[in-house]
Order: C-alpha cells, then sequence, then structure tokens
C-alpha cells in the first residue's frame, strides 16, 4: 500500500542532554488513516524508546526503521494496558480518556509504520532518546539485600517527579512483569532503558515517577525503581486495583516466547528473598486482596493471589509472557529456600489498657523473643517460647499512656519483626443523649455454616438508644444485598441481639447493616463486617481421654478433620488459653486430614488436667478457628 506522508506537529521537548544520563522525550499526533492502512511517520528526532497513546476502542500496530535502515517485525501498541496506578487515584487522572500503551525499547530508530484497528479517533507517538553509557554502574546493598543500582546510579531524572511517595501500611504480595520491547540489548543498554521508561512514564503518561518498584535485566543487574525508599511499601503504578501493598518488579525485555536467562532469573529470586523477608510474607503463601477496581476485577471483589503473582493473575494481560509466568512457581521455591531461617505473618493484635497478643509464623522451629519496650527504650515485658508458632500475650491494664515499640526475634540468623502500639483515643464525654445506635458486633465473624455445630452461627448485637424500627441486612463484596434478616421491626431501647445462620450464602466477604428510625424521624446506621469461610469443618478427637503411658490403650490423640481447598493449617494443644505445644502448622491438601499427638511438649510430656485442641485454618476469607476439649490422665 501507498505509505501515508504527513506533517510533524510538536507537543513537547525536553531540554537538550546537559548532564550523564539525561534523556529526552518528543510527542508527535499522528494522522488516523483508514483501518489497516499503512501509514508512516518520519519522527521529529532520532529515537530508541516509543510508545502511542489513543482514543477510541480499537488498537495500533507498529514497526521501527533503525538508523542502519533495518525495520522491526510488527508490534502491538498496547500489550498491557493495566500497567498503571489504581483509577481512582490522583495519579491516575493525569492521561483520562486516553489508552496508554507501553514504553518499547527498540534501539536507535528514526521512523515508524503504524495501522489502526478498529476505532481510533486520535494518536500520538512519544519518542525517547536515552543514550547508551559505557560508564560502570554503580551498586548499593543494604543489610540482606542483593547489590541494586541505586537511582542515583542509573541517573533517575529526580525533577521531572509529579509528587512525594504514598506508602502502604504493608507489602502482603509481589507481582512479576515483564517490559516487552526487546531482548537484544547489551549490558551497557539496561540504565538508559530504565531512564527511558521513567521519562516516558512521567512525561508520557502522567505518572507520578516510574511505575515499577524494582527492574531486573537480562544480565542480572537489579535497577531501584520508584522512589520513596527500596526497603519501604512504596505505592507503584505496575498492577491497576492491585497497586497498595504489592511490590512490582518487572524485567526487561518480552518473554512471551524467550526464556529467562539464568542470570535474570538468580537475580529475581535473590532481591524477592530479600524484599519479601523485609516484609516477612511467605513466598510460598497466599493472600485476599480486595481489588481496587480494573477491568477483571470490579472494585471490592475478593481476589485469591499467590504471595509471588504474575501480572495476568490481577487483570486481563498477557504480562509478564508465558515463559516466565511459566516460571514463577519454581521462583517461589527458590525464594522460600532462600536466606532461612524466616519469620513470617507477625502480628499484634489488641490495644493498650487490655491483653495483646503477638503472633508469628516461624520457617522452622526454634526459640523466639518477643520484647516490649516504653518510648524511653525501657524494657516492660518480655515473652520467650520455642517452637515454629509464636505465641505470647502481653496484659497492658497497669501500662501507662505511652507509645510502645514490640520486637519479634527467633535469634541472630532471622530478620526480626517490629512494630508500635499507640495509646487508645479515648472518646469525647458521652452527651446526656445516647446514641440512637451504637456497639454493633457479629462473633464469630468468620462462619462456616457447614453443620458440623462449629461456628455454624453468629450473634448479631447493638444497643439501642431509643424504640426503633430496625432493618437487617447483609450486602456482598460488591455492595448488593444478598439478605434480608428482616424490615421495620419495632424494638426497644436497650440492648439487642439475635442469631444468623448464614446457610445460603457462598464463602465470601460481607457486609451486615443495620438501620434505625426512631419515631421522631431519626436515623442511624451501622455495619459490620461478616465472612463465610467453609474451608475447615469436621472436627474430632479420637479419644475424650488421652492416657500416654505406653499400655496400647489411648495412648495418642488423633485430631482429625476436613478441608474444602487447600490450606495453612496449625493445630495447637492448649491449657487456660495458653499454648502447651504445636502439633503441626503446614499447608494441608483438600480432603480429610489427621494429625496425631503423644502428649509430648517441648518441656517434656504434658501434666494431667484438661486441655483444647485447636485447629487454626487460614481459608481465603479470613482466619477460622475449631477447638474440641479433652483431657489426660496418667
Amino acid at each position: 500500500m501507498r505509505a501515508l506522508r504527513i506533517a510533524v506537529f510538536l507537543l513537547l521537548v525536553a531540554p537538550a542532554a546537559a548532564r550523564a544520563g539525561d534523556a529526552t522525550i518528543v510527542s508527535q499526533d499522528l494522522p488516523v488513516a483508514k483501518a489497516r492502512s499503512l501509514a508512516t511517520a518520519t519522527a521529529p528526532t532520532r529515537f530508541d524508546l516509543v510508545g502511542f497513546h489513543w482514543q477510541g476502542s480499537g488498537g495500533v500496530l507498529f514497526r521501527t526503521r533503525s538508523l542502519a535502515g533495518r525495520w522491526s517485525a510488527w508490534r502491538p501498541a498496547a500489550p498491557e494496558p493495566e500497567d498503571r496506578p489504581d483509577a481512582g487515584s490522583a495519579e491516575g487522572q493525569g492521561r483520562r480518556g486516553w489508552r496508554l500503551g507501553s514504553p518499547y525499547w527498540v534501539g536507535a530508530s528514526d521512523r515508524v509504520d503504524y495501522r489502526v484497528v478498529g476505532t481510533v479517533r486520535r494518536l500520538r507517538a512519544w519518542y525517547v532518546w536515552s543514550a547508551v553509557e559505557r560508564t560502570p554502574l554503580r551498586t548499593v546493598a543494604m543489610a540482606g539485600s542483593p547489590r541494586v543500582v541505586s537511582r542515583a546510579g542509573w541517573h533517575a531524572n529526580e525533577e521531572i517527579l509529579r509528587g512525594r511517595p504514598r506508602y502502604a501500611p504493608s507489602v502482603a504480595f509481589a507481582v512479576v512483569h515483564h517490559t516487552a520491547g526487546t531482548n537484544d540489548y547489551g549490558p551497557a543498554a539496561s540504565a538508559a532503558i530504565v531512564r527511558g521508561i521513567e521519562l516516558y512514564h512521567v512525561r508520557a503518561n502522567g505518572w507520578n515517577d516510574i511505575g515499577y518498584n524494582f527492574l531486573v535485566d537480562r544480565y542480572g543487574q537489579i535497577f531501584e525503581g520508584r522512589a520513596g525508599g527500596v526497603d519501604r511499601n512504596v505505592i507503584g503504578a505496575h498492577a491497576e486495583g492491585f497497586n497498595t501493598g504489592s511490590v512490582g518488579v518487572a524485567v526487561l525485555g518480552n518473554y512471551s516466547s524467550a526464556s529467562l536467562t539464568p542470570a535474570a532469573e538468580r537475580s529475581l529470586v535473590k532481591l524477592l528473598a530479600w524484599r519479601l523477608d523485609v516484609a516477612h510474607v511467605d513466598p510460598l503463601g497466599v493472600v485476599t486482596r480486595l481489588s481496587g477496581g480494573n477491568a477483571k476485577y470490579r472494585r471490592g471483589t475478593p481476589v485469591l493471589l499467590r504471595a509471588i503473582s504474575g501480572h495476568r493473575d490481577t487483570g486481563f494481560t498477557s504480562c509478564p509472557g508465558a515463559r516466565l509466568y511459566a516460571k514463577i512457581p519454581g521462583v517461589a521455591r527458590r525464594v522460600a529456600a532462600t536466606g532461612l531461617p524466616k519469620l513470617y505473618a507477625p502480628q499484634a493484635r489488641g490495644s493498650l489498657g487490655g491483653a495483646i497478643r503477638f503472633t508469628a509464623r516461624l520457617s522452622s522451629a526454634g526459640a523466639w523473643t518477643v520484647t516490649v519496650r516504653s518510648s524511653a527504650e525501657q524494657v516492660v515485658a518480655r515473652g520467650t517460647g520455642s517452637g515454629q508458632a509464636v505465641s505470647w500475650t502481653w496484659d497492658s491494664a497497669a501500662a501507662p499512656a505511652d507509645t510502645y515499640t514490640w520486637t519479634i526475634e527467633a535469634g541472630p540468623a532471622t530478620l526480626p519483626a517490629q512494630g508500635t502500639i499507640a495509646p487508645v483515643v479515648r472518646p469525647p464525654p458521652a452527651t446526656p443523649a445516647p446514641p440512637l445506635l451504637s456497639g454493633l458486633s457479629v462473633g464469630p465473624a468468620v462462619l462456616s455454616p457447614d453443620g458440623d455445630g462449629i461456628d455454624d452461627s453468629a450473634t448479631v448485637s447493638y444497643t439501642l438508644g431509643a424504640k426503633s424500627a430496625v432493618t437487617a441486612t447483609v450486602a456482598d463484596a460488591t455492595g448488593a444485598v444478598v439478605a434480608t434478616l428482616f424490615a421495620d421491626q419495632v424494638q426497644s431501647a436497650r440492648r439487642q441481639s439475635f442469631p444468623y445462620a448464614a446457610d445460603g450464602l457462598a464463602d465470601g466477604a460481607y457486609t451486615l447493616t443495620i438501620t434505625v428510625r426512631s419515631p421522631a424521624g431519626q436515623t442511624a446506621t451501622a455495619t459490620a463486617p461478616l465472612a463465610v469461610d467453609r474451608t475447615l469443618s469436621g472436627l474430632m478427637l479420637s479419644t475424650p481421654i488421652l492416657t500416654p503411658n505406653a499400655d496400647g490403650s489411648a495412648d495418642t490423640l488423633a485430631i482429625g478433620f476436613t478441608l474444602a481447598v487447600p490450606a495453612q493449617v496449625t493445630v495447637q494443644v492448649e491449657q487456660a488459653g495458653v499454648v502447651v505445644t504445636t502439633a503441626v502448622s503446614e499447608q494441608f491438601p483438600a480432603g480429610p486430614g489427621q494429625v496425631t499427638w503423644d502428649g509430648s511438649t517441648p518441656a517434656g510430656p504434658a501434666a494431667a488436667g484438661t486441655y483444647d485442641v485447636a485447629v487454626i485454618v487460614q481459608g481465603p476469607f479470613g482466619e477460622t478457628r475449631h477447638a474440641a476439649s479433652f483431657a489426660i490422665q496418667p
């Protein structure tokens, strides 16, 4: 077909390079030819990275001509449309109405051929020139981290950043990407590619900074991505709807058909092992995250993800390519085996002035210590124990108002976990008139309505300050009402409660809402989270009385249960609420499961007395705990 020659309309030219590492970007509006017709654009400047923006529901194909006159293969302009900030964030509003193509590293080039497919109303090309430097890259390392090329090392342009870094409360999982573009680049070009992506993400897409938290090249070089601290929970712009609480790692190149190089795989493993260790995340675990909204998962949809997921797990995309995606399970296993021992899922539950329970899980059994310090660094409480499960409770009733720090340690080879406990903010003095509705609670918050008699129903309680008409409803994660428990039921001004069995609800996260209307026309509404999780059922003990005296009768206790799906299971023996020993803590397959306990503990044989067996399962929608009592007799 005859090529369509076009006039250049220059929108933006960055200043000419004035220091090492500077890159320039130029945009050009392109005429939209008839669908599938070939059009040619002579770039207003040489470029080595290119991307396209367009308006309309169609797509764009392109190829580039090198300075030596060779044409590349045809490529789709936007293979990864969900490499972007969350839709509701201020950062995501910069180019509303435009579809944002990914930046492609194409090497030194001067011309573009393009075709549109379907409806495309406007089309804009962005040309980036990022010079390849031959100087060695400076790397840095923190305690336990691999060598990382810092932002200063790859000459990030800090002057173009549009906003300060934003931080999530924690990192719960990692998302692996590829950047697309060519795999045919030398080790000296990697920093130029990263600089080009930064410039494209900021100047073309309107983002605050480069979207990825880290980038890894085919030679194993690791680059710091978005600013804010490599060991901090920086919110990136790499997986729409799932940026908060994740760390995004992109491998430079296209791995749809090409294999990941051994050097890149080794660095990916080292990076993920360190970063997830900093976050105390089990690389072989799973997490449930609520989507922030994208084309695949509506806002509020709970999504079960692996601790190391591919980008395609969070949205409609082929990223990180079939070859790299197939590597992820093996990478996760290697990450889990790197840098042992490790401490996973540290938590402090409770508030100052009451009981605060500290829990965690170790990759292997060992001695552990929980230490609580005042703001003056004085030790105010300490608990110790051994085993794979960390569990200790601090009674802070006598503790003065202060901000306390806590640390969970498990030896010098394990990265400790830390956190803070702040004073409870007391509510203002109560007004003479009591609130119309207060104190809504649902217990237990996680139901397993499977007919085994354990957590089959919940008790809903609340307090009415005046006689009112009350309506109770249950809504799913999308906000749709799935059950109306009662409507406009007149109730007295007192503490009210009723049982609720969620037999007809599928497993998932829900919200229970109580709406109140008084005779005077006042209204009030309260909500409480509720989850249905039938992962665990059928807890049974082989005997109510354990007699571990080697007489061949009731010497061991068989603990049976059933799992609906594979899950992490912890079976522990407790006495008066204190964990005596952890019988097992490991992943179990779906179906019947059994654990046998012979009455031994780390301190020796268990003494005679009454005990509880607790089976604790981390299900897709929360922690489920089923318990049964038994006795030990000589």
